[in-house]
Protein backbone atom coordinates (compact mmCIF):
# COMPACT_ATOMS: atom_id res chain seq x y z
CA UNK A 1 0.00 0.00 0.00
CA UNK A 2 2.74 2.44 0.94
CA UNK A 3 4.74 1.60 -2.18
CA UNK A 4 1.69 2.36 -4.33
CA UNK A 5 1.25 5.67 -2.52
CA UNK A 6 4.88 6.56 -3.19
CA UNK A 7 4.42 5.70 -6.88
CA UNK A 8 1.46 8.05 -7.15
CA UNK A 9 3.30 10.84 -5.39
CA UNK A 10 6.35 10.36 -7.63
CA UNK A 11 4.14 10.80 -10.69
CA UNK A 12 3.36 14.38 -9.69
CA UNK A 13 5.36 16.76 -11.89
CA UNK A 14 6.27 19.00 -8.94
CA UNK A 15 7.80 16.13 -6.95
CA UNK A 16 11.48 15.62 -7.69
CA UNK A 17 12.42 13.43 -4.73
CA UNK A 18 10.90 11.34 -1.96
CA UNK A 19 12.76 10.32 1.18
CA UNK A 20 11.86 8.19 4.17
CA UNK A 21 13.05 9.38 7.57
CA UNK A 22 12.76 8.37 11.21
CA UNK A 23 12.97 4.76 12.34
CA UNK A 24 11.54 3.52 9.02
CA UNK A 25 14.71 4.72 7.29
CA UNK A 26 16.83 2.36 9.36
CA UNK A 27 16.51 -1.05 10.95
CA UNK A 28 15.11 -0.19 14.40
CA UNK A 29 11.40 -0.15 13.61
CA UNK A 30 8.44 -2.47 13.96
CA UNK A 31 5.11 -2.99 12.23
CA UNK A 32 3.54 -0.12 14.20
CA UNK A 33 6.26 2.47 13.55
CA UNK A 34 5.04 5.67 11.93
CA UNK A 35 6.09 6.77 8.46
CA UNK A 36 8.00 10.06 8.18
CA UNK A 37 7.97 10.95 4.49
CA UNK A 38 9.66 13.97 2.89
CA UNK A 39 8.51 15.19 -0.51
CA UNK A 40 10.99 17.53 -2.19
CA UNK A 41 9.05 19.67 -4.65
CA UNK A 42 9.89 22.29 -7.28
CA UNK A 43 6.53 24.00 -6.68
CA UNK A 44 3.51 23.67 -4.42
CA UNK A 45 1.29 20.64 -4.99
CA UNK A 46 -2.37 21.64 -4.95
CA UNK A 47 -4.09 20.62 -1.70
CA UNK A 48 -7.02 19.05 -3.55
CA UNK A 49 -4.67 16.91 -5.63
CA UNK A 50 -2.93 15.72 -2.48
CA UNK A 51 -6.27 14.96 -0.85
CA UNK A 52 -7.47 12.94 -3.86
CA UNK A 53 -4.38 10.78 -3.72
CA UNK A 54 -4.25 10.33 0.04
CA UNK A 55 -7.93 9.46 0.47
CA UNK A 56 -7.28 6.22 -1.42
CA UNK A 57 -4.85 5.08 1.24
CA UNK A 58 -5.85 6.89 4.44
CA UNK A 59 -8.70 6.54 6.90
CA UNK A 60 -8.02 9.96 8.42
CA UNK A 61 -6.40 13.06 6.90
CA UNK A 62 -5.30 16.52 7.99
CA UNK A 63 -4.17 18.30 4.84
CA UNK A 64 -1.77 21.25 4.84
CA UNK A 65 -0.94 21.58 8.52
CA UNK A 66 1.51 24.47 9.01
CA UNK A 67 2.64 24.09 12.61
CA UNK A 68 6.31 23.44 11.75
CA UNK A 69 6.74 22.70 8.06
CA UNK A 70 4.00 22.20 5.47
CA UNK A 71 2.63 18.75 6.24
CA UNK A 72 -0.18 16.30 5.55
CA UNK A 73 -0.71 14.29 8.75
CA UNK A 74 -2.71 11.15 8.14
CA UNK A 75 -3.54 7.65 9.33
CA UNK A 76 -3.20 4.89 6.77
CA UNK A 77 -5.98 2.34 6.25
CA UNK A 78 -3.92 -0.17 8.25
CA UNK A 79 -3.94 2.14 11.29
CA UNK A 80 -0.35 3.38 11.01
CA UNK A 81 0.25 7.14 11.05
CA UNK A 82 2.05 8.81 8.17
CA UNK A 83 3.43 12.36 8.13
CA UNK A 84 4.18 13.79 4.69
CA UNK A 85 6.40 16.88 4.82
CA UNK A 86 6.80 19.15 1.78
CA UNK A 87 10.19 20.72 1.15
CA UNK A 88 12.34 22.31 -1.53
CA UNK A 89 15.78 20.78 -2.15
CA UNK A 90 17.51 24.16 -2.54
CA UNK A 91 15.95 25.72 0.55
CA UNK A 92 16.61 22.64 2.64
CA UNK A 93 20.24 22.42 1.43
CA UNK A 94 20.77 26.08 2.29
CA UNK A 95 19.49 25.46 5.82
CA UNK A 96 21.83 22.49 6.28
CA UNK A 97 24.73 24.45 4.73
CA UNK A 98 24.29 27.24 7.29
CA UNK A 99 25.12 24.68 9.97
CA UNK A 100 27.59 22.33 8.28
CA UNK A 101 29.52 24.80 6.15
CA UNK A 102 28.99 28.13 7.96
CA UNK A 103 29.02 26.64 11.47
CA UNK A 104 25.95 28.51 12.73
CA UNK A 105 24.72 27.13 16.09
CA UNK A 106 21.13 27.22 17.29
CA UNK A 107 19.52 27.28 20.72
CA UNK A 108 19.30 23.49 20.80
CA UNK A 109 18.66 20.99 18.00
CA UNK A 110 21.40 22.56 15.84
CA UNK A 111 22.22 19.54 13.71
CA UNK A 112 18.77 17.91 13.48
CA UNK A 113 18.19 18.78 9.81
CA UNK A 114 21.69 17.57 8.93
CA UNK A 115 20.91 14.33 10.77
CA UNK A 116 17.64 14.04 8.86
CA UNK A 117 19.43 14.37 5.51
CA UNK A 118 22.33 12.08 6.42
CA UNK A 119 20.06 9.29 7.66
CA UNK A 120 17.10 9.46 5.30
CA UNK A 121 16.44 6.67 2.81
CA UNK A 122 15.89 7.97 -0.72
CA UNK A 123 12.83 6.36 -2.30
CA UNK A 124 12.73 8.43 -5.50
CA UNK A 125 15.15 10.99 -6.91
CA UNK A 126 14.16 12.08 -10.42
CA UNK A 127 17.21 14.22 -11.18
CA UNK A 128 19.58 12.94 -8.50
CA UNK A 129 19.62 16.27 -6.67
CA UNK A 130 18.72 14.85 -3.27
CA UNK A 131 21.50 12.28 -3.59
CA UNK A 132 23.86 15.13 -4.51
CA UNK A 133 22.84 16.97 -1.35
CA UNK A 134 23.45 13.86 0.77
CA UNK A 135 26.91 13.53 -0.80
CA UNK A 136 27.70 17.23 -0.32
CA UNK A 137 27.01 17.05 3.40
CA UNK A 138 28.54 13.61 4.00
CA UNK A 139 31.51 15.17 5.74
CA UNK A 140 33.25 14.82 9.11
CA UNK A 141 31.78 16.81 11.95
CA UNK A 142 33.36 20.31 11.66
CA UNK A 143 35.53 21.29 14.63
CA UNK A 144 34.37 24.91 14.43
CA UNK A 145 30.72 23.86 14.48
CA UNK A 146 31.35 21.73 17.56
CA UNK A 147 33.00 24.64 19.34
CA UNK A 148 30.26 27.10 18.34
CA UNK A 149 27.45 24.83 19.54
CA UNK A 150 29.14 24.24 22.89
CA UNK A 151 29.99 27.93 23.35
CA UNK A 152 26.50 29.24 22.53
CA UNK A 153 24.58 26.66 24.49
CA UNK A 154 26.82 26.75 27.57
CA UNK A 155 26.16 30.50 27.75
CA UNK A 156 22.44 29.72 27.62
CA UNK A 157 22.70 27.01 30.27
CA UNK A 158 24.49 28.95 32.98
CA UNK A 159 27.21 31.38 31.96
CA UNK A 160 25.39 34.57 30.94
CA UNK A 161 22.69 36.72 32.55
CA UNK A 162 19.78 35.37 30.41
CA UNK A 163 20.86 31.78 31.14
CA UNK A 164 18.17 29.19 31.81
CA UNK A 165 19.73 28.37 35.19
CA UNK A 166 18.86 31.84 36.48
CA UNK A 167 15.48 31.94 34.76
CA UNK A 168 14.53 28.65 36.43
CA UNK A 169 15.72 29.98 39.80
CA UNK A 170 13.55 33.10 39.48
CA UNK A 171 10.54 31.08 38.34
CA UNK A 172 10.90 28.78 41.34
CA UNK A 173 11.06 31.76 43.69
CA UNK A 174 7.82 33.04 42.16
CA UNK A 175 6.29 29.56 42.27
CA UNK A 176 5.54 30.02 38.56
CA UNK A 177 5.23 26.35 37.58
CA UNK A 178 4.47 27.02 33.92
CA UNK A 179 7.66 29.06 33.59
CA UNK A 180 9.66 26.43 35.51
CA UNK A 181 8.61 23.73 33.08
CA UNK A 182 9.06 25.97 30.04
CA UNK A 183 12.58 27.05 30.98
CA UNK A 184 13.56 23.53 32.05
CA UNK A 185 12.57 22.25 28.61
CA UNK A 186 14.72 24.95 27.00
CA UNK A 187 17.58 24.06 29.37
CA UNK A 188 17.41 20.44 28.22
CA UNK A 189 17.35 21.46 24.55
CA UNK A 190 20.68 23.25 24.97
CA UNK A 191 22.07 20.53 27.24
CA UNK A 192 21.49 17.77 24.71
CA UNK A 193 22.77 19.94 21.87
CA UNK A 194 26.06 20.13 23.75
CA UNK A 195 26.08 16.38 24.43
CA UNK A 196 25.71 15.49 20.74
CA UNK A 197 28.20 18.17 19.66
CA UNK A 198 30.95 17.12 22.05
CA UNK A 199 30.58 13.57 20.74
CA UNK A 200 30.69 14.92 17.16
CA UNK A 201 27.37 13.26 16.39
CA UNK A 202 24.37 14.78 14.65
CA UNK A 203 21.33 15.43 16.82
CA UNK A 204 18.58 12.80 16.22
CA UNK A 205 15.66 14.91 17.46
CA UNK A 206 13.53 14.98 20.58
CA UNK A 207 12.62 11.30 21.01
CA UNK A 208 14.39 8.71 23.19
CA UNK A 209 17.31 11.08 23.83
CA UNK A 210 18.55 9.52 27.05
CA UNK A 211 18.62 5.97 25.70
CA UNK A 212 20.21 7.11 22.42
CA UNK A 213 22.90 9.03 24.28
CA UNK A 214 23.68 6.01 26.44
CA UNK A 215 23.91 3.85 23.34
CA UNK A 216 25.81 6.14 20.96
CA UNK A 217 27.83 8.68 22.95
CA UNK A 218 31.32 7.77 24.11
CA UNK A 219 31.57 10.94 26.20
CA UNK A 220 28.90 11.61 28.82
CA UNK A 221 28.89 13.55 32.09
CA UNK A 222 29.18 11.53 35.28
CA UNK A 223 25.81 10.41 36.62
CA UNK A 224 24.22 11.42 33.32
CA UNK A 225 21.04 9.37 33.57
CA UNK A 226 20.79 9.55 37.35
CA UNK A 227 20.97 13.35 37.45
CA UNK A 228 18.32 13.71 34.75
CA UNK A 229 16.00 11.27 36.49
CA UNK A 230 16.45 13.17 39.76
CA UNK A 231 15.54 16.44 38.05
CA UNK A 232 12.41 14.94 36.51
CA UNK A 233 11.34 13.44 39.84
CA UNK A 234 11.87 16.69 41.75
CA UNK A 235 9.98 18.76 39.20
CA UNK A 236 6.86 16.87 40.27
CA UNK A 237 7.49 16.10 43.92
CA UNK A 238 10.19 18.33 45.39
CA UNK A 239 10.55 21.75 43.75
CA UNK A 240 12.93 22.98 46.46
CA UNK A 241 15.58 20.59 45.10
CA UNK A 242 15.33 21.62 41.44
CA UNK A 243 18.01 24.35 41.65
CA UNK A 244 20.45 21.84 43.11
CA UNK A 245 19.53 19.32 40.40
CA UNK A 246 20.18 21.89 37.66
CA UNK A 247 23.50 22.83 39.26
CA UNK A 248 24.59 19.17 39.50
CA UNK A 249 23.89 18.67 35.79
CA UNK A 250 25.88 21.79 34.88
CA UNK A 251 28.82 20.91 37.13
CA UNK A 252 29.20 17.41 35.66
CA UNK A 253 28.86 18.76 32.11
CA UNK A 254 31.58 21.33 32.67
CA UNK A 255 33.86 18.67 34.14
CA UNK A 256 33.61 16.45 31.09
CA UNK A 257 33.94 19.40 28.71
Amino acid sequence: MVEKLFEELADLEQVEAIALGGSRAGIEYDAKSDYDVYLYCTADVDKDVRRQILEKYCSYMEINNQFWETEDNCTLNNGIDIDIVYRNVDDFSAEVASVVEMYQPHNGYTTCMWHNLKNCKIIYDRDGRLAEAKKRFDVPYPKQLKENIIDRNMKLLSDFMPAYKWQIKKALERKDLVSVNHRTSAFLESYFDIIWAMNELTHPGEKRLVSLCLKQCKILPANFEENLNQLFADLFTNLEAVNDDIEAIIVELKKVL
